[in-house]
């Protein structure tokens, strides 16, 4: 099954949307699909770069090909108007806070605001049920 997406949900890179939890749910397994592909593309790379001493003239390629694989994700998820806090974590805004997802949980589902960080999240059914914010509507 192939996912849609509209060129509408595409937005310029360091551009964030605002995102309701339905959209954010309609677009979250090509996030999840692009992000396991980049993370399997990473993988041998990370394991090479491991096995290589410091010293070895190896190393500054090596780098430089995980370096793009990185860059290639964050570019990715930045151009669908994801918020990038970390290697295969992102942020989807909702205005007031951010649903909050690290690969390679299965779903979203968890929540933050502004102010908090990945450690102080917490599980979006438990959020929705105590604010009933607006953007859990749209």
């Amino acid at each position: 099954m192939t996912d849609r997406i509209d060129i509408a949900e595409i937005v310029p890179t360091g551009d964030p949307r605002v995102f309701s939890l339905s959209e954010a749910k309609a677009l979250f397994p090509l996030v999840r699909r692009i992000t396991q592909t980049a993370y399997a593309e990473l993988e041998p790379v990370r394991k090479s770069l491991e096995a290589l001493l410091p010293t070895d003239p190896r190393i500054a390629e090596v780098e430089h090909q995980y370096e793009a694989v990185v860059k290639r994700w964050v570019g990715k998820m930045e151009r669908l108007g994801l918020v990038v806090k970390g290697l295969w974590l992102v942020d989807f805004d909702t205005g007031d806070g951010y649903l909050c997802w690290k690969f390679p949980e299965l779903r979203l589902a968890h929540y933050h605001g502004y102010s908090e960080g990945f450690g102080n999240r917490r599980p979006l059914e438990q959020v929705v049920e105590e604010m009933d914010p607006d953007w859990s509507h749209a």
